[in-house]
């Protein structure tokens, strides 16, 4: 349902690129859990000196824990859907709570319907139904619904670590999403004024802008 992606880089050039996402879905992982560890693993073994971290949608959380478990060697992150954290209550909330409930009522009557065709509405049609069809190949019901609970359960404190992070930002905002907030993307723009910000039409992670403002983040 999320992925995360870092790009190793050198010489101002794209010297590697890791896809990080579950091979196998366990409904009890959680964001900093073991999901975490095995995407840290995966790093450790490329070997990587410095590199660059990338996340969208509800993949940002952890593109975040990564990049805090190793600030060291983290050169920047870049965000899709920004926002300081998944609070639903408040007039500023950066996450509709409507439409997250009407997606989980959605995904307990037929999670393989709520990707075919509530996906496809949330994202306005920028996941199509290829994508789709192959995540309900790949990630089993039972994680969906586990992914989609832990949204609601927890607030995930993106702001507070990328303060602590301190490192060069993108951050993207979709316009016109149905889920994420504009008041959540503005307070994550204010919490960090020195970031790099661009407004896309689609889904960060399937807007053709997106790629070229990643690109001049890694460029410096």
């Amino acid at each position: 349902m999320s992925q995360r992606m870092c790009t190793a880089m050198r010489n101002g050039r794209r010297a590697g690129a890791a896809l990080l996402e579950l091979p196998e879905c366990d409904p009890a992982l959680g964001v900093g859990g073991p999901e975490l560890d095995r995407d840290l693993d995966v790093l450790d073994r490329l070997g990587w000196d410095g590199f660059f971290v990338v996340g969208d949608t509800f993949g940002t959380a952890t593109a975040v824990r990564i990049a805090h478990a190793r600030r060291d060697s983290v050169q920047g992150i870049a965000l899709g859907h920004a926002c300081l954290s998944w609070d639903m209550d408040g007039d500023r909330a950066p996450v509709k709570r409507e439409l997250w409930h009407a997606m989980a009522q959605l995904m307990s009557q037929d999670a393989a319907s709520f990707v075919r065709h509530g996906l496809t509405q949330i994202t306005q049609g920028s996941y199509d139904e290829d994508l789709a069809h192959r995540m309900v190949e790949r990630v089993p019901s039972e994680c969906m619904h586990a992914a989609w609970a832990m949204i609601g359960e927890h607030r995930e404190p993106m702001g507070d670590l990328l303060r602590e992070i301190d490192r060069p930002l993108l951050l993207a905002k979709h316009e016109g999403c149905l889920v994420f907030t504009d008041e959540g993307f503005e307070d994550a723009r204010a919490a960090f004024p020195d970031a790099r910000t661009i407004v896309v039409e689609k889904p960060p992670s399937a807007d053709d802008d997106f790629p070229g403002a990643l690109r001049e983040l890694c460029d410096g």
